[in-house]
């Protein structure tokens, strides 16, 4: 397994848990909360495969990335904790994944010919647009269009420095987890510090 499997699959499971304690905030039950967990983590990649054209989408026939969706459901279940908390570990756990769907995105899409402008756009709709597909299903206002939130900014911040660093002589693997860390913490210190773009 590649270290871009495992950020893949590492991600799959956080968005997994990130769509399931989503879920639960709005007191869906087990199957909702798989269904959410479903298109949260599986959503942005889909889209991607189609705009690519990879056939088949990425998810088909991988059992272990339905497991790990399927385990993160059935953790949440079982794990009884107040609404108010899990609104901060949905925070963090989906901060985790845009890093790690962004980096991986990238890749997958540099792997199967675009250019770098295009890869990062990839990387973007595969980090964004399963919570936005999530946030749909729970009838709420999708984190990728709320003000005041740098969210897929902080993706393409990090993928742009990304393809960057690819022009360096960093490891493929470090520049990865570059990108995963520089995402994360750009989202996390624009939220603590509030920071936004500018109004239309």
């Amino acid at each position: 397994m590649t270290v871009l499997d495992i950020i893949a699959y590492t991600g799959i499971f956080v968005f997994a848990l990130t769509g399931a304690f989503k879920a639960r905030t709005f007191k869906m039950d087990i199957f909702g909360g798989v269904v959410v967990a479903f298109v949260s983590a599986y959503g942005g990649g889909t889209l991607r495969d189609l705009l690519i054209g990879i056939r088949p989408v990425n998810w088909i026939n991988d059992n272990t990335a339905f497991i790990l969706v399927f385990a993160g459901a059935v953790f949440t279940f079982f794990l009884k904790e107040n609404v108010n908390r899990f609104k901060r570990t949905i925070f963090y756990t989906d901060a985790a994944g845009l890093g790690l769907f962004t980096a991986a995105g990238i890749e997958v899409a540099m792997r199967n010919g675009l250019n770098e402008l295009y890869a990062v756009i990839m990387g973007v709709i595969t980090a964004t647009f399963g919570g936005l597909i999530a946030d749909i299903f729970c009838n709420a206002v999708p984190n990728l269009f709320k003000r005041g939130e740098l969210y897929a900014t902080a993706c393409a911040i990090g993928g742009f420095i990304y393809v960057a660093l690819k022009h360096t002589a960093i490891p493929t693997n470090l520049n990865l987890t570059i990108c995963v860390v520089l995402v994360m913490g750009i989202r996390i210190y624009s939220k603590r510090k509030r920071l936004m773009l500018p109004d239309i």
